[in-house]
């Protein structure tokens, strides 16, 4: 019996040892990814936002947000996350035609990610515009006929 009390505590305090303590990063993304699908730069302007929670204990402190290119602008927020409290990342696309496959990296003190690095990611595909005919090719195209 004494044995097994023993190793009930050792347990106990292993699993009390290992539940994190600190700010923890929630996204609500699936896979941190977001998917703009297929978009056109006439309809679209390229801003998705990334909303995520503090669920841990402490303030969560996002300290860097930079992303793969200068077509990717991301921005971040400026004050702490208060435990249990949202707020956002905003990302804007610059829509050039093509596909879409960016990495936004966040830096902050999460306690649930190695370093506190997160990778965000977008991606999608931008369809180019379709060519518009001049009023000159109109004009010809009717007189044609």
């Amino acid at each position: 019996m004494k044995h097994f009390t023993s190793t009930l505590l050792v347990l106990l305090f292993a699993v009390a040892g290992m539940a994190q303590k600190g700010p923890i990063i929630e996204f609500e993304a699936k896979d941190n990814t977001i998917d703009y699908g297929e978009v056109s730069k006439e309809t679209d302007n390229g801003i998705r936002t990334f909303v995520f929670t503090n669920t841990g204990d402490q303030p969560l402190i996002i300290t860097n947000v930079k992303s793969t290119c200068g077509c990717t602008v991301p921005t971040k927020p400026t004050d702490p996350i208060l435990p249990g409290k949202s707020d956002k990342i905003q990302v804007k696309y610059n829509m050039n035609p093509g596909p879409i496959r960016k990495t936004i990296t966040v830096e902050s003190n999460a306690v649930n990610y190695e370093g506190g690095i997160i990778a965000l990611k977008i991606k999608g595909e931008v369809i180019p515009p379709k060519p518009q005919q001049s009023v000159l090719e109109k004009k010809k195209s009717m007189l044609e006929k």
